[in-house]
């Protein structure tokens, strides 16, 4: 009893600390890269990147040493900055959409990377899906649809038109996250890793590659922060909001699986886009209210059935060891869950 009140407490403890980290993060996400600071706006996407990967290898390289684990890398390094490529690009143009689009339509827009994902799953790892997650993921690609074309979807501060153009940035960040979350998954059963060594060596090459594009596009940044102090401390906030997630994220799915972590992330979505109405005070309508409803209805509903039908067979496990072999097979990697409606990646912030 008392082992099953402690992984319960565990359990919530996790849930909480992704929900309250990752709706921080988004909230400080909106606050830099959609309202000005003494009247000027924060233009560097490339740099919210590259703050981020810093504070992800602090946080690696400290826990790599607080467990004495080797720093040597476990794959090739060109498949770690395969990750990191598409990883950038996807962060990049999440934050760069939301000078164009509304924080609650970039956070929909992301139940849209089932299919993304299925696709990718597809190509990459000869992944075959069934009826119930083609179906679940037509019927949130049509919720969101429904939300996007039945009312407002700009930012507070966009210009006029420049909607298509910030839905042009989620696709491309739709793609590079299914790729980013698919590789990632198919690193982990290629090679023998930790979790840290694989965040160690994607955040170094984020890094890198991020460190670039800043050199080359937009060498301002730093010089935009020393002129206005706030806007430094939210990007350090924001760092240390998305470190502290991933940590919640990786804790969660490795004790409790990825179908827990699942449905905490569509709860952390909910969470986000309501406290973000409340704070920035975006329209919404009865219709926009109905494809919300339809869209996360769906995921918790799939998710609930997948955490259902996985007890089922742990228990048939129990009954039968001669099925052990059919549950391992089915338990969650470090990275996530077969399934493209389950499928969790930290590399999301």
């Amino acid at each position: 009893m008392w082992r099953q009140l402690d992984s319960a407490w565990r359990c919530g403890g996790y849930g909480t600390g992704v929900v309250v980290m990752l709706t921080l993060y988004g909230i400080i996400q909106e606050r830099i890269m959609s309202e000005a600071y003494d009247g000027e706006f924060f233009t560097s996407s490339a740099f919210l990147v590259f703050c981020n990967r810093i504070f992800g290898i602090a946080f690696a390289v400290g826990m790599m040493m607080a467990s004495k684990e080797s720093f040597q890398n476990k794959a090739p390094l060109w498949k770690y900055l395969l990750i990191s490529s598409s990883n950038v690009l996807s962060t990049w143009s999440q934050y760069e959409a939301l000078k164009h689009v509304s924080f609650p339509v970039q956070m929909l827009g992301k139940s849209f990377k089932m299919l993304p994902v299925m696709l990718w799953g597809i190509l990459i790892s000869h992944k075959r899906y069934g009826w119930n997650d083609w179906a679940t993921a037509s019927s949130v690609t049509w919720g969101v649809t429904q939300f996007l074309v039945t009312g407002e979807i700009l930012s507070k501060h966009a210009d006029e038109g420049s909607g298509f153009y910030g839905l042009c940035l989620l696709f491309v960040f739709l793609l590079g996250d299914g790729f980013t979350s698919t590789f990632q998954e198919k690193l982990f059963k290629e090679h023998t890793m930790s979790k840290y060594n694989q965040m160690l060596y994607v955040n170094s090459w984020s890094a890198v590659i991020s460190a670039i594009v800043i050199a080359g596009a937009d060498p301002r940044p730093i010089s935009f922060c020393l002129g206005h102090p706030l806007a430094a401390a939210h990007i350090c906030l924001l760092s240390l909001a998305a470190v502290a997630g991933q940590f919640f994220i990786y804790s969660e799915v490795k004790e409790f699986g990825a179908l827990v972590l699942a449905m905490t992330m569509n709860l952390r979505q909910v969470v986000s886009i309501l406290v973000s109405y409340a704070i920035y005070f975006h329209p919404v309508n009865l219709m926009q209210i109905l494809s919300l409803a339809i869209v996360f209805g769906s995921l918790f509903l799939k998710n609930y059935s997948g955490l259902k039908k996985s007890r089922d067979r742990e228990e048939d496990a129990k009954a039968s060891p001669a099925k052990s072999d059919e549950l391992r097979e089915l338990r969650p990697t470090e990275i996530g869950w077969e399934g493209p409606c389950i499928q969790v990646e930290p590399a999301e912030v």
